[in-house]
């Protein structure tokens, strides 16, 4: 089994692993929290092994072998959904997680953006037609996407375009903690100059990675939370097999040269973002998915719809016009007939200099 909360060095307390009174874990003991992850990577990067060793179970089942004659052929990315019930330190957590199989594996990943862009946006769009509700359903689920971790292929030298894409155009939207894929293809020198060229990317385009330290009002959280940004990318080794020595249980990946223990912290960094997804961030990650995230959008969405104070007394003094202008049309059809009928010139000139006055 994996330890509750790893420590990341020496000098960071334990305060994380106990949850505030006032804060949004605490609240959420016992009636539970709805938390929804969404994995994107291209295939081989280990989302599958990654999923099922986070939950501590066999979420998703190994995949049968490709057939040969389709192999060579791309298909479309697809969203699985996968709903898990957890408890993490007391904490029930109703975990959806949301795969992307398929992303990347063409040679044009345009519609793929786009998919994960409207997708994204769109349980946005839930949230905001339930609120504008008169009556809300007080059973419904958020179905908002709180924090997508996205796997970088090790490829050894510094960001794709594939990787920029992606980031530059969801940042806005959701949470992004980019991971290192099959970290175990390094040596310790390689990892450490990968991370260094990918952090190096990130910052050089300004892309819009998840920021641990966007909250700065709590001094003791921000110092850990700035040892946690020297991990970014995290390098994540997964496994499916569980060892068992006079120590206990352990998880291990096995190689022809010997064995990873892939909650050892000194070996991967898979012990940590564990914690920190289902555990000491989880809070963090909600809180600014509704109050950052989701309010900007929608402040742009209400905007574009026209929605604003300015806009509504505009349509208002619009439908004054209109019916000021109907009511004259209406009283001159009037007069009008009644000109015809009793060959009343003078009431029609009556009307027609009333609305001249």
């Amino acid at each position: 089994m994996a330890p509750s909360a790893p420590s990341i060095n020496s000098t960071m307390s334990s305060r994380m692993a106990t949850a505030r009174p006032s804060s949004y874990r605490h609240k959420s003991e016992k009636r539970g929290m709805t938390y929804n992850i969404m994995l994107v990577g291209q295939a081989g990067l280990g989302r599958r092994t990654f999923l099922n060793t986070l939950c501590e179970r066999a979420v998703i089942a190994s995949p049968e072998a490709p057939n040969p004659e389709t192999a060579n052929v791309a298909d479309p990315m697809k969203f699985d959904t996968y709903e898990v019930a957890m408890e993490e330190e007391g904490t029930r957590i109703s975990l959806t997680v949301i795969d992307t199989p398929g992303f990347g594996d063409g040679l044009d990943n345009t519609s793929c953006f786009k998919q994960l862009q409207d997708y994204i946006e769109a349980q946005f769009d839930e949230v905001l037609v339930e609120e504008s509700r008169v009556k809300r359903n007080r059973r419904y689920r958020d179905h908002r996407i709180h924090v997508l971790v996205y796997f970088i292929a090790p490829t050894g030298h510094s960001l794709r375009e594939l990787d920029i894409e992606l980031i530059r155009r969801l940042g806005e939207y959701v949470n992004i903690i980019p991971v290192i894929g099959r970290a175990d293809s390094f040596t310790v020198e390689e990892l450490d100059a990968f991370r260094a060229n990918v952090m190096r990317d990130i910052v050089y385009y300004k892309l819009p990675v998840y920021n641990f330290c966007w909250d700065e009002t709590d001094s003791e959280a921000l110092v850990e939370n700035r040892e946690i940004m020297d991990h970014i990318p995290f390098s994540v080794v997964t496994c499916d097999e569980v060892f068992d020595n006079e120590y206990g249980s352990v998880r291990i990946r096995r190689y022809p040269w010997g064995t990873i223990e892939i909650d050892d912290e000194a070996q991967c960094d898979f012990a940590l973002l564990r914690y920190i997804l289902l555990n000491s961030h989880i809070a963090d990650l909600i809180n600014y998915t509704e109050d950052m995230l989701y309010e900007n959008y929608r402040t742009k969405k209400l905007e574009v719809g026209g929605y604003g104070e300015n806009d509504e007394e505009e349509d208002d003094d619009e439908e004054d016009q209109a019916l000021s202008a109907s009511k004259k049309q209406d009283s001159k059809s009037k007069a009008a007939a009644i000109a015809d009928t009793d060959g009343g010139g003078d009431v029609l000139g009556k009307f027609d200099s009333g609305f001249d006055n």
